[in-house]
């Protein structure tokens, strides 16, 4: 676990500058536009260079040594921030290059992630994984905790351009950290990177994921769960800050303060489940937080008291680590840890497929459609507008409880199919083939 431990806190230190950036670009990006399509096609085209090198990385990663892979990312995401940060302090920075930076991002972030998730199969005994998941995910808790003070005072004092400046820094801890620590391979990767070069082609290499999974019905059925979750998730989520920004006249304090309450109910839940190891079925740990924190939602959006959202967000927060860990945990035991990199690049390529989609379509559908509707004369404002109001933003809380409430239900119906109900018992651990 020290190696984990050290990686970990080096990343979570990175993860900060990162989300610091996040935090200010959303900000950055409002004020300059006034609108939500930017903010969905910011995290739409962060996402496509993920999906069309999916495949190609998960091969990468069982062939060539994943601790450079893991270096290789965090080395280009300091470079992209260095130009953002160029550009910003020459006067140049316009939301186009927004685009461009988050495509690269998302292309080596992933490259680094993947590598990252495949090693940590070799460092902890099986028994951990639960553990060791929820930790991953503490870590993105933690920073939407501690993000949202330093963000705010710092975007106040220096504005972006001090936030850039911390962000490169934090990439730079990171890449020390990694240089440091050593990363285990898999005994046969060097065996395994010379037969695939002389045995396989780069179709059959890309294929190997999909084959696996098709003779495992059971994934299956987890990965198409978390499709379409994913596809909600990224319609709901785009536009939550400019749900939050519109209905709080522009105010970033705001949005900072349930950011940082749904960090600390995420914080709580990644200790809980870093303690407690999760439900002894995991299954559980997947449906039932999901359907919950997706029923908050859809209360967030109807609530106009900031006290209310505080303890709905501390609720969603607490939920929100519970199904991706246990899913985690799950793919772990069943897959061979030789072969994670392209099983899981093909459950990363298949779950994440409907994510851009969701994410495109949300912001101009804001735009051009539900806000328009809710304001007063709309076509949609005599029918929702005792609930939402017709002021601005009411069209995307509308908007946002829709697509929540589809989230919720289709979780609670997860129960009905027993493929999903029954994963954990229909295919044996790895260790047990």
């Amino acid at each position: 676990m020290l190696r984990f431990l050290i990686i970990w806190l080096g990343q979570f230190i990175s993860l900060l500058g990162s989300e610091l950036t996040n935090f200010a670009i959303t900000i950055w990006a409002w004020e300059n536009t006034g609108q939500a399509t930017p903010l969905s096609l910011i995290m739409a085209v962060t996402q496509v260079p993920r999906l069309l090198i999916s495949p190609f990385a998960g091969v990468w990663t069982d062939r060539f040594n994943r601790k450079y892979l893991m270096l290789l990312g965090d080395s280009v995401a300091g470079l992209s921030t260095i130009a953002l940060l160029t550009l910003l302090l020459t006067d140049h920075l316009q939301i186009w290059h927004l685009y461009i930076t988050g495509a690269i991002n998302g292309l080596f972030g992933y490259i680094q992630g993947l590598a990252h998730s495949a090693s940590i199969s070799l460092m902890v005994a099986q028994k951990h994984y639960a553990r060791v998941s929820a930790l991953e995910s503490l870590q993105m808790s933690g920073s939407y905790v501690l993000v949202p003070f330093f963000a705010g005072g710092i975007y106040a004092v220096t504005g972006l351009r001090g936030i850039l400046t911390i962000d490169l820094m934090t990439f730079v801890v990171a890449i020390i950290t990694l240089s440091v620590v050593s990363i285990p391979q898999p005994a046969n990767i060097e065996q395994q990177s010379n037969s695939l070069v002389s045995s396989e082609t780069v179709l059959q290499k890309i294929l190997f994921g999909v084959q696996y999974l098709w003779r495992r019905p059971s994934l299956v059925t987890l990965l198409s769960y978390f499709l379409i979750s994913n596809f909600i998730d990224s319609a709901v989520f785009v536009i939550l800050p400019a749900m939050v920004l519109a209905r709080s006249n522009n105010d970033p304090t705001t949005w900072g303060l349930l950011l940082a309450f749904f960090g600390t109910g995420g914080l709580l839940g990644g200790v809980t489940l870093s303690v407690w190891g999760g439900p002894k079925r995991l299954i559980h740990g997947v449906l039932i937080p999901s359907a919950i924190w997706k029923g908050g939602i859809v209360v967030l959006a109807l609530a106009q008291h900031n006290s209310i959202k505080i303890v709905i967000v501390l609720v969603c927060g607490f939920c929100s680590p519970f199904p991706s860990s246990a899913s985690q945990a799950i793919w772990r035991a069943k897959v061979n840890p030789d072969v994670q990199g392209r099983v899981f690049s093909t459950r990363f390529l298949l779950t994440q497929l409907a994510t851009p989609l969701g994410a495109a379509i949300s912001g101009p559908l804001t735009d051009k459609f539900f806000e328009p509707a809710m304001q007063p004369g709309g076509r949609l404002a005599n029918i929702f507008g005792t609930l939402f109001g017709t002021d601005l933003g009411a069209g995307i809380a509308l908007q946002i409880s829709l697509f929540a409430a589809c989230g919720m239900l289709i979780a609670i119906g997860g129960y009905s199919i027993q493929a999903l109900r029954n994963v954990e018992t229909c295919l044996p651990d790895y260790n047990a083939n």
